[in-house]
């Protein structure tokens, strides 16, 4: 044994053999080994790292709700006359401005009378509430149809014939009725476009129609019991929650119910014209 006093140039150490580290940055002689690619690998990090951070696609007006995305939808569909939003071209005697109507009595009886239909035939769906959530809607205080029955009630007290619902509001009312048991989302849509609409542009047309052939008179059509404001903001509120259990799927697909509510309520609009 070498003594501990000798010099460390004249101790002999044993050669202790280190294993090669495998750099993976190197190429490897082991044609087996699998290849590693740095270069390969960043890329793939980077893509899988972008697409992680894209941001979902953001609907018109979906931030405030999904009522707006009814909304923003249904603006489209309006002619420039109608809404600033509106971007559909006039076709239909209905989407001519107001002042150039010329209305009738009899062809608004028959608006009304339809029109009381489809109320009739909205406000019994919920009331029955055969899909969970239209119990949702009830009693919101824009209900129409006692509103309607008074109005008719008035005509037929100043001498005039009741007419009864002609095939647009008939039309309109069964479809309502499919809607209703085989596609809520698609039902809501309708029950959205109507009572909305009613709210805005309906009372222009019904103050408008009113000067032209009843003297003023103000139908209790247009008359709500309370601020209606109010009643459309708890209305928004109710519809909103009622579409936050909703698939992006099942969202779009009540959107584009739009043109197809747009298209019966013209129909029966456009008998005011008859």
């Amino acid at each position: 044994m070498a003594s501990l006093s000798a010099p460390i140039s004249q101790l002999t150490l044993k050669s202790t053999k280190i294993p090669k580290f495998n750099n993976p940055f190197a190429r490897n002689p082991n044609p087996n080994f699998p290849k590693f690619s740095y270069h390969k690998k960043m890329s793939v990090a980077v893509v899988a790292a972008t697409t992680a951070e894209k941001p979902k696609k953001r609907y018109p007006g979906e931030a405030k709700g999904f009522v707006e995305e009814m909304r923003f939808v249904a603006m489209k569909l309006h002619t420039s006359d109608q809404a600033k939003e509106g971007e559909k071209e006039t076709k239909e005697p209905e989407e001519k401005p107001v002042s150039k109507w010329e209305p009738s009595v009899d062809g608004y009886l028959r608006f009304l009378v339809d029109s009381k239909l489809v109320y009739d035939t909205l406000e019994r769906i919920v009331e029955k509430a055969a899909v969970p959530f239209y119990g949702e809607l009830k009693n919101t205080g824009l209900e129409r149809s006692e509103k309607l029955a008074k109005d008719l009630d008035w005509f037929k007290q100043q001498g005039y014939s009741i007419p009864e619902p002609s095939s647009p509001g008939v039309e309109y009312a069964c479809h309502l009725e499919e809607l209703s048991e085989v596609d809520p989302q698609a039902f809501v849509c309708h029950y959205y476009n109507v009572y909305f609409a009613h709210s805005a542009g309906g009372r222009m047309i019904g103050r408008k129609v009113a000067e032209k052939i009843l003297n003023n008179k103000e139908l209790e059509f247009y008359k709500w019991d309370g601020d209606l404001s109010q009643l459309l903001q708890n209305l928004r509120e109710k519809l909103n929650r009622v579409a936050e259990n909703w698939t992006r799927e099942e969202k779009n697909h009540c959107l584009e119910e739009t043109e197809k509510s747009f298209k019966y309520s013209g129909e029966i609009l456009r008998l005011i014209l008859s």
